[in-house]
């Protein structure tokens, strides 16, 4: 397990499965704000990739996010599009509705960080965002990201375009524990 100082990231148990397809995916504001198509519902059993991990898949890795202090799940951590010739890669997270305002998002892009900078050896990381998710967008600059510039009415979602927000990090410029 991959450790913050809130949360770990460990790997996906089958217990977790049901849990994040009713409190993350079964949200149809939520799941449209935070896939890049539209939402449709997951069948139980489904093999869906944002549920069940192929661990075959060399481009994306997820994870499962859980309190160090008791194991309790709290969302999900994927670091995707992982190129390893130019050493990249992407961030995303999902926390649990009863997870959000308590600073785990901060915690989990540093932990991402750490295994992508530390542990992959990448040279840059990515997040793309909405403009109006605030969380997000605070726990990235926690931990050192910039504010690249922003896809103007790149995303459609629930009937209208809203902006994204692209945020870098390279491995130079990262500070283990500049979060706060």
């Amino acid at each position: 397990m991959l450790r913050g100082g809130k949360v770990g990231l460990r790997a996906r148990h089958e217990d977790d499965i049901p849990v994040l397809r009713t409190e993350l995916y079964d949200d149809v504001v939520n799941a449209s704000r935070a896939e890049s198509g539209p939402w449709r519902p997951i069948t139980p059993g489904s093999k869906d990739p944002r549920l069940v991990v192929d661990d075959k898949e060399q481009g994306h890795v997820p994870f499962s996010v859980v309190e160090l202090d008791g194991g309790t799940l709290v969302g999900t951590a994927t670091l995707w599009g992982i190129d390893n010739h130019n050493r990249s890669a992407h961030i995303g997270l999902g926390l649990l509705p009863s997870a959000r305002g308590q600073s785990y998002g901060t915690d989990v892009v540093a932990v991402l960080c750490h295994y992508g900078f530390v542990v992959r050896g990448l040279q840059r990381l990515q997040i793309e965002t909405l403009a109006d998710n605030t969380a997000m967008l605070r726990s990235a600059e926690r931990n050192g990201f910039v504010r690249e510039g922003v896809l103007r009415s790149s995303a459609w979602v629930m009937g209208e375009f809203l902006d994204e927000v692209l945020l870098g990090l390279l491995a130079q410029d990262w500070k283990p524990d500049s979060k706060a």
